[in-house]
């Protein structure tokens, strides 16, 4: 008796026990994730290299915790794609608890093999969720491209095509007596802590339709005005006759640095029709080099827009020097948009400190705008130990400056609009610094600096109204020519 008492006893419990188990999760038939996504994409991938993470949010929306019988890569072994799931690096998890109204990650990274084809490749994939026996699924997709991946030094004049994306995976230089050319439309991306260091000749040929972009290997949307992703481009003392004509430079330490200390001589570029902009220190920094420039936009440096030091020679025309600089970090900007001098102070390794300095034969600005958003309001800066020549002129230009500063000396300057918001159409969201209609900078050039270049940044022609506006940018009215 005793025994059928205790037979039913453990019946009873364990009878009691499944119970329970069932009351834990939820059972409901129809019951169903909820996903931040239903489909986790890529931008470009470059093949061989890899992605960024992307992540999905996996949400229980039920007031009971809900048992997920299995979440899959479709793909397995197969796939191009990662995953890892709640911290779990699997491509499979059986018997997975969501607690109720609690959510969890599933984080993805994808890696594309070379095709040997010059078109984009799409990937694609899924991931599987079984909740008691209900089966979703949320995609992947990827756009990857083959490369041409650039490692070594160009010791020979090369040609950089744009059939395919360049990747800079390691500081690459260009030798002495090599000539890199770059035709219209090519991409060239840099990897982390990597930049192009010219001491042969650089002859950038981008067009209007077809620019030449140099920007970081990293595609995604959060990286696309993040600075200080790359190194940027360096012209050493020594490489002359190096040209720019319709690039974009973006996203790096320094955009372009023209000369170094330490080579002796100096480096000369043209630079034409070109934006230079986003980067973490300044987007032209020039020492004792020689720079002739037009119809060029600087805008949104965490220091300068233009540093020319230790002298040197600089013409720059219808040029518009912007920074707006603001969004990427806590620091305040505190320097001027632009800065010239004749000299520059390096602390050694020995903590004392050597200054360099030389003559500035030149630097002359006309029709251009020189603005920006420092508190102290002065994007202007001129330092000279009065040891050398500092010659300086502006001409015709919009300018932001100390409320002190005197303007009316005709040695250095003539018609300056001091202190005149430029009006810009949209310079803080859509990056827009072409002319509102209202602008004080239009019909306020010279017409002879006009005539020598005609057309604008945008191929508008500056020569058919008044007079040529301030800027790299010609405001053209609706409906005029």
């Amino acid at each position: 008796m005793k025994k059928l008492t205790y037979i039913c006893f453990l019946v009873v419990s364990l009878a009691y026990l499944i119970s329970c188990e069932d009351e834990k999760y939820l059972t409901a038939t129809d019951a169903k994730l909820v996903f931040s996504v239903d489909t986790v994409k890529f931008d470009t991938i470059f093949t061989t290299i890899g992605s960024t993470t992307q992540h999905l949010k996996v949400y229980n929306p039920y007031d009971q915790t809900v048992l997920i019988s299995s979440i899959r890569l479709l793909g397995r072994d197969d796939s191009r794609f990662r995953i890892n799931i709640n911290g779990i690096p699997s491509d499979e998890l059986f018997e997975v608890e969501l607690p109720a109204k609690d959510s969890m990650y599933v984080f993805v990274e994808v890696t594309i093999d070379p095709l040997g084809d010059d078109q984009p490749i799409i990937v694609k994939d899924s991931i599987e969720f079984i909740t008691n026996s209900n089966l979703q699924y949320v995609n992947l997709v990827a756009w990857g491209q083959d490369i041409e991946l650039v490692r070594d030094a160009i010791t020979e004049s090369t040609e950089w095509t744009n059939e395919r994306p360049y990747v800079v995976y390691s500081n690459t230089s260009v030798s002495k007596n090599a000539i890199l050319t770059v035709d219209p439309g090519a991409r060239i991306y840099f990897h982390k802590g990597t930049g192009l260091y010219v001491q042969g000749r650089l002859e950038v040929n981008g067009t209007l339709e077809e620019p030449v972009v140099f920007q970081a290997d990293r595609l995604e949307e959060v990286y696309k005005e993040v600075p200080d992703q790359w190194n940027g481009i360096l012209l050493y003392s020594g490489s002359h006759d190096n040209v720019l004509n319709y690039a974009e430079i973006k996203n790096a330490n320094i955009g372009l640095q023209v000369g170094n200390i330490e080579n002796e001589g100096y480096a000369s570029v043209h630079i034409q029709n070109t934006k230079i902009y986003n980067h973490a220190y300044a987007g032209i920094f020039a020492l004792k080099s020689k720079i002739t420039a037009y119809n060029n936009l600087i805008y949104n440096c965490g220091y300068y827009a233009a540093a020319l030091l230790i002298g040197g020679e600089y013409e720059f025309y219808h040029t518009t020097m912007a920074n707006y600089w603001g969004g990427y970090s806590s620091r305040t900007r505190t320097t001027a948009s632009l800065m010239i001098s004749d000299h520059v102070v390096v602390e050694q390794a020995d903590g004392k400190n050597v200054t360099y300095s030389g003559d500035l034969t030149k630097a002359h600005f006309a029709n251009s705008i020189i603005t920006g958003n420092i508190i102290t309001g002065n994007e202007l800066e001129l330092a000279s130990l009065g040891e050398t020549e500092f010659s300086y002129r502006f001409d015709h230009c919009l300018l932001q400056v100390a409320d002190t500063m005197n303007v009316d000396n005709s040695k250095y300057y003539r018609d300056i609009l001091k202190n005149v918001q430029p009006r810009f159409i949209d310079p803080y969201v859509k990056m827009n610094f072409e002319l509102d209609t209202l602008s004080a900078a239009k019909d306020s050039g010279l017409d002879e600096v006009g005539s020598l270049f005609p057309f604008d940044l945008l191929n508008q022609n500056r020569t058919l109204d008044e007079a040529p506006d301030l800027g790299a940018y010609e405001r053209v009215e609706e409906g005029s020519n």
